[in-house]
C-alpha cells in the first residue's frame, strides 16, 4: 500500500503467523495501534471465519471475562501465514449449539474529499447485529463466507483449531478461497473478538474494510499434515531477478546517485587540470570561481539535484536519506573554496583569528585596538578552545568553517520546519532552499556567522517549545480595515500547537533561550537586536506563550552591555553610531546602489545576479504567501521571519553591509514561504485535510489534483538547478580577490618575523578613506605590534608611483608597502585599473632609486624606505591597556536597578510558566518592583552616553 507524504493515511500492520497449531504464539491477539486501539486497515475487504477458541484464549490473556461488553476495543490486522501443511480431510469444523451468535460490524463508506480524491484515515464504527445463524443442515450460498466461530483464524476449512485439537465432526461447508486453493490478501484480514462479560455478553467484532481483494501465488505443495515437511524455493531466473532490481530502484537509486555525484564532484575539483578535471586558478576571471570548474562539476551537481528530488517524490519520507542528500549538495556548494584554495578564502578571517591568538596570548581584550574587541566573545570561545586542544595552527579550522557553519545551520533550521503545517515535500524543498540562496559569505570564520546559528536556535526553541496556536473565537466585523484583518486571524494557522511540554523542561529551554541571547549580546552587534525583534513580533502577533516581561528583560541587557562594557568605542564617535538612524533611503543606497558598480563588465553580471536572486525568492515567497491565503492558511510565523531584519534598515548602514545582513536572517522566513509556491497544500493529518488539494474558490479548479503535484514537482526541480548555478556565480564571483594566495600568507609572516618592537604595513587603494578594508590576509598575528591603518593612494597609470612613494617616506621606519595579488584584482575588477596595472607597478617600484624591495615572490612583494635618516629609531607600539573606561556619577545606582530588574522579570517569567493563572498577587508584586528598577536603569543609561559623551 503506498504512502503519499502528501496526504498522510494510517498504514495496516503486517504480521507474520505461522499455522494453526504450530508455535507458541498461535493463538496470540492481532496487534493493536499506537493509540491503544485497533488500527483499521485502509481500503480492504474482509473475508474468513472468527475463531472462538483464539478468542477465548484472548480473553484468559487479557482478563477480559469482566471488561467485554459492546464498549470493548476491536482491532483488525493483516495477517500473513507461513507455508501452510496440507489440510486433513478426515477433519470437519463444526458450529457448537449454543453459541450466540457476535456482533458483526457494518464497514464504514469513506467519504469522498471535495477534490474526488480519497482520504486515508480512521473512521467511526457502525456496530449491526448479524444475523441469526442457520441450522446445520441448511443450505449456504456459494459465495457467502464462512461464519463457524469454531474455525481456525486464517487456516482453510478442514483444518485443526489452534493448539493441535480437532475439532468435532459435522461440520459446515468450508470458507470460499481463491483460485489454486490459495487465499487472497482480503481473506487474511480477521476481526478480532473481544469477549463480552461472563453470562452471555455480546462480543464486538472491528469493522471489515473494503478494498478490491488481492490475489496472492498458489502455496507451493507440501507434505501431509504431522508428516516430514519439505520446501522447495522456487527458482527466479536472471529475467525475474533484473525485474526485481528494476522495481526496487526507487529504494536504492537515490543512494547510489548522491554518492555518484558527491565522488563525481570531488575528483572534478580535486585532481590535477585537464579538459574535464581539475580547476586552474590562472582561469578565474571576473565571473569567479564558475569559470575555471570543470563541465563535470556542474553534472554532479545535477546529479545530487536529481537525486534530491527522486526521494522527495517518492510515496515516503526517507528522512535520514534527505539529510545526507541535503548535506552533500551543501559540501558541493559551500566547500567548494576549501577544495580549490590552499589558503583560507576571504581576507576578514585573519584578523579574527589574529583576535583569537592575541586574548589567547595575553587573557585580556583591547578595544583600542580594534572595535570589534569591545564584543569578544566569539574570540574568547575560540581562544580557550584552541588553548585548551594546543592548536597553534588556525589554518584548518579557517579553510573549513563555511562548510561546517551551513552544516550547523540546517540543524535549527529543520527543527524550525517540524513545527509548520506544510506537507514533507514543502518542509524539504524549504530546507533545499535554504541551502541554495545562502550566497551572503558571513559564514566564514566571524562572529556573525557564529551568531547566526544561534539566532536559528533561538527561533526554533520559540516555535518549539513556547508557540502558541490558537484560533479565533470573536466573530469577524462586517466591515472596513478590521474585517479583513478578522479574516486573516480566523485561518488556519500555520504553525503546529505546542502541546505535551512539562514545565521543568519549558524552565530548562527558558534558561537556554536567554543563554543564547547572551552569547549573542557578548559575540556581535546587530544578531541581539534580530532577536528581540522576533520575540517582540511573536507576543504581538499571538505566537508565543511568554510574556511581555521577556523582551523588556532582554532589551535591557543589550542596552546595559552597550552602556557599560564598549565605551571604548562609543565615547568618541557617538554621530557614527546613532548618524543613520531613521536614515533608511540612504543607508539602502549605500548596500544596493554603492554595491552594483563596477567597470568590469563580467563583475558587473555577478552583482546583479545577486540582486536577481533576491528579487526571484522574494516573489516566490510572495506567491507562496498567496498560495497558502487561498487555501486559507495564514503563516504568520514566516511573515514574521521575514520581516522583522528589514526594520534594520532604520538603524544605519553598517559599514554598507546592513543590506546583507537583512538578507541574511530574513532567509529562514523567505524560503519557507518561497517552497510554499510550489508545494501550498496542507498535510493530510491536519483538521483540513479535505481541502488538501481545493483552493478557496472550488468553482476555479481547473487542473487535476495529481497533476498540479507533478508540475509542482518539476518546476521545483528547475528552479532548483537554477538556484545551484546562480549561486556558483553569487557566491564565488568575488574570488578572484577573495582567494588567499600562498605568497601572500608568507610575505606577510616575512613582517611578523621582523615586528620587533613594532611594524606597520601599507596598502593600495584607489581613494583614501575611513572605511576601505584591506584586500589581504591581515591580522593574523602580533594584531598590538603590526598596524595595517596606512594606506597608499595609487592611481590607474601605473608609473604614477609618487603618492605611494611619498607617504612610505613619511612612515616611521620598519614600515613596508605591499603589493599583492588580491589588491591588484580588486582594483581591475572594481575600479577599471588594466589587466597589467601589478606587472608594470612593480616594474616602477623596482627602478625608483628611493625605495628597495626586501620581500618578493609571484604573488606579493613588500617595499620599504631605502635611507632612512640616522638616528631615527622604530616606534614602541601603542600601549592596548588604555586609561580606563570613563563613567558617570550615577553609574552605581544604575547598576542595582539592573540587578532588580533583571531579578524582578525574571521571577514573573518563571512563575508565568506554571500557567497564566498561577500566583497573581505574587506577580503583581514583582511587576510593581521591575517597573521602577526599570525606569531608574533605563534613565541612567541614557545619563551615562550623554555625559561620557559630552566629556570625551
Amino acid at each position: 500500500m503506498p504512502f503519499d507524504p502528501d496526504a498522510t493515511g494510517v498504514i495496516p500492520k503486517l504480521t507474520f503467523e505461522p499455522p494453526s497449531g504450530e508455535g507458541p504464539n498461535a493463538a496470540e491477539e492481532a496487534p493493536k495501534g499506537a493509540d491503544g486501539e485497533g488500527t483499521e486497515t485502509e481500503g480492504t475487504e474482509e473475508k474468513g471465519s472468527t475463531d472462538k477458541g483464539a478468542a477465548d484464549k484472548d480473553a484468559a490473556d487479557k482478563g477480559a471475562a469482566d471488561e467485554g461488553g459492546p464498549d470493548a476495543e476491536t482491532t483488525t490486522a493483516i495477517r500473513l501465514p507461513l507455508p501452510l501443511p496440507a489440510p486433513d480431510t478426515h477433519t470437519t469444523d463444526t458450529n457448537p449449539a449454543g453459541v450466540k451468535p457476535p456482533v458483526v460490524a457494518e464497514p464504514p463508506k469513506p467519504p469522498a474529499s471535495d477534490a474526488g480524491e480519497e482520504v486515508g484515515g480512521t473512521q467511526p464504527m457502525k456496530v449491526r447485529p448479524a444475523t441469526p445463524p442457520k441450522p446445520a443442515d441448511a443450505p449456504k450460498p456459494a459465495d457467502a463466507p464462512s461464519t463457524t466461530s469454531a474455525t481456525t483464524e486464517g487456516a482453510p476449512s478442514g483444518m485443526p483449531p489452534a493448539g493441535g485439537a480437532a475439532a468435532p465432526s459435522g461440520g459446515a461447508p468450508a470458507a470460499s478461497q481463491a483460485p489454486g486453493g490459495a487465499r487472497s490478501l482480503a481473506d487474511l484480514v480477521q476481526p478480532m473478538t473481544v469477549p463480552g462479560p461472563p453470562g452471555g455478553g455480546v462480543a464486538v467484532q472491528s469493522p471489515p474494510v473494503s478494498s478490491p481483494p488481492v490475489s496472492s501465488p498458489p502455496l507451493p505443495q507440501q507434505a501431509p499434515y504431522g508428516g516430514p515437511q519439505r520446501q522447495q524455493a522456487p527458482k527466479k531466473g536472471i529475467g525475474a531477478r533484473l525485474g526485481a532490481l528494476v522495481a526496487s530502484a526507487p529504494k536504492w537509486l537515490p543512494v547510489l546517485l548522491v554518492l555518484e555525484g558527491l565522488v563525481m564532484y570531488i575528483l572534478a575539483l580535486k585532481v590535477p587540470p585537464g579538459p574535464w578535471r581539475g580547476v586552474d586558478p590562472a582561469d578565474i576571471d571576473g565571473l569567479g570561481l564558475i569559470s575555471a570548474l570543470p563541465a563535470t562539476a556542474f553534472i554532479a551537481i545535477l546529479i545530487m539535484i536529481v537525486s534530491f528530488f527522486v526521494t522527495v517524490s517518492q510515496s515516503t519520507d526517507r528522512k535520514f536519506l534527505l539529510l545526507f542528500q541535503i548535506a552533500a549538495i551543501t559540501f558541493a556548494l559551500h566547500g567548494a573554496g576549501a577544495l580549490v584554495a590552499d589558503e583560507p578564502r576571504f581576507p576578514t578571517a585573519y584578523i579574527h583569528a589574529g583576535f583569537v591568538e592575541f586574548i589567547g596570548r595575553t587573557g585580556e581584550t583591547a578595544i583600542n585596538i580594534d572595535a570589534r574587541m569591545g564584543w569578544p566573545g566569539f574570540f574568547a570561545l575560540f581562544a580557550f578552545v584552541t588553548k585548551a586542544a594546543g592548536i597553534s595552527d588556525m589554518t584548518t579550522i579557517l579553510q573549513w568553517t563555511p562548510l561546517l557553519s551551513n552544516l550547523l545551520y540546517l540543524l535549527p533550521f529543520v527543527l524550525i520546519l517540524r513545527q509548520v503545517v506544510a506537507t514533507t515535500r514543502a518542509r524539504w524543498f524549504a530546507a533545499l532552499l535554504f541551502v541554495l540562496v545562502q550566497w551572503i559569505g558571513q559564514d566564514y570564520f566571524s562572529p556573525q556567522g557564529f551568531t547566526f546559528a544561534l539566532y536559528l536556535a533561538f527561533v526554533a526553541i520559540l516555535l518549539r517549545w513556547f508557540g502558541r496556536v490558537e484560533q479565533r473565537t470573536k466573530p469577524v466585523p462586517p466591515k472596513g480595515l478590521r474585517k479583513w484583518i478578522g479574516k486573516l486571524d480566523a485561518m488556519t494557522p500555520g504553525e503546529l500547537a505546542n502541546t505535551g511540554t512539562f514545565r521543568a523542561d519549558k524552565l530548562l529551554m527558558l534558561m537556554l533561550l536567554i543563554a543564547l541571547f547572551l552569547a549573542s549580546v557578548a559575540s556581535h552587534q546587530i544578531t541581539p537586536f534580530m532577536m528581540l525583534g522576533v520575540v517582540t513580533a511573536f507576543l504581538l502577533f499571538k505566537r508565543t506563550t511568554l510574556t511581555w516581561a521577556l523582551p523588556f528583560f532582554l532589551g535591557l541587557i543589550v542596552l546595559a552591555w552597550i552602556s557599560y562594557l564598549t565605551v571604548g568605542f562609543w565615547a568618541s564617535q557617538i554621530d557614527t553610531i546613532f548618524g543613520g538612524l531613521g536614515n533608511i533611503l540612504q543607508n539602502l543606497r549605500s548596500n544596493t546602489g554603492d554595491r552594483i558598480e563596477g567597470t568590469d563588465p563580467a563583475h558587473a553580471m555577478v552583482l546583479q545576479a545577486r540582486l536577481g536572486i533576491l528579487a526571484v525568492i522574494l516573489a516566490c515567497a510572495a506567491a507562496g504567501l498567496l498560495r497558502r491565503l487561498r487555501r486559507g492558511v495564514f503563516d504568520r510565523s514566516a511573515l514574521i521571519l521575514l520581516c522583522v531584519p528589514v526594520l534594520a534598515l532604520g538603524l544605519q548602514s553598517y559599514g554598507g553591509e546592513i543590506g546583507l545582513r537583512i538578507y541574511m536572517f530574513a532567509l529562514p522566513g523567505a524560503c519557507l514561504l518561497a517552497a510554499y509556491a510550489f508545494f501550498p497544500n496542507l498535510p493530510a493529518d491536519s483538521a483540513d485535510v479535505r481541502e488538501e488539494t481545493v483552493p478557496l474558490r472550488k468553482r476555479n479548479v481547473r487542473f487535476n489534483p495529481q497533476l498540479t503535484k507533478r508540475i509542482s514537482l518539476v518546476l521545483a526541480a528547475c528552479f532548483a538547478v537554477v538556484f545551484a548555478m546562480a549561486f556558483l556565480l553569487a557566491r564565488y564571483g568575488n574570488e578572484k580577490f577573495e582567494r588567499v594566495t600562498t605568497g601572500e600568507v608568507a610575505a606577510l609572516h616575512y613582517v611578523y618575523d621582523h615586528d620587533k618592537p613594532s611594524a606597520r604595513v601599507l596598502y593600495l587603494v584607489p581613494k583614501e578613506g575611513p572605511e576601505v578594508t584591506p584586500t589581504l590576509p591581515w591580522g593574523e598575528r602580533d594584531i598590538e605590534r603590526v598596524s595595517f591603518s596606512e594606506q597608499a593612494l595609487v592611481f590607474k597609470d601605473p608609473s604614477k608611483i609618487e603618492n605611494a612613494v611619498a607617504k612610505l617616506k613619511s612612515a616611521p621606519r620598519n614600515s613596508y608597502l605591499m603589493v599583492s595579488r588580491g589588491q591588484v584584482s580588486y582594483l581591475q575588477l572594481n575600479e577599471g585599473f588594466p589587466a597589467d596595472w601589478g606587472e608594470r607597478f612593480r616594474a616602477a617600484l623596482d627602478k625608483s632609486p628611493d625605495v628597495k624591495r626586501v620581500y618578493a615572490n609571484q604573488d606579493a612583494a613588500l617595499y620599504t624606505w631605502k635611507k632612512f635618516v640616522r638616528g631615527t629609531e622604530i616606534p614602541e607600539p601603542n600601549p592596548y591597556e588604555g586609561r580606563g573606561d570613563p563613567t558617570s556619577p550615577w553609574t552605581p545606582v544604575g547598576i542595582a536597578a539592573l540587578a532588580v530588574t533583571w531579578v524582578a522579570l525574571f521571577s514573573y517569567e518563571i512563575i508565568r510558566l506554571n500557567g497564566p493563572n498561577r500566583a497573581p498577587r505574587a506577580r503583581k508584586r514583582l511587576l510593581f518592583l521591575a517597573v521602577p528598577a526599570f525606569a531608574v536603569a533605563l534613565a541612567v543609561i541614557v545619563e551615562r552616553f550623554l555625559y561620557i559623551a559630552a566629556n570625551n
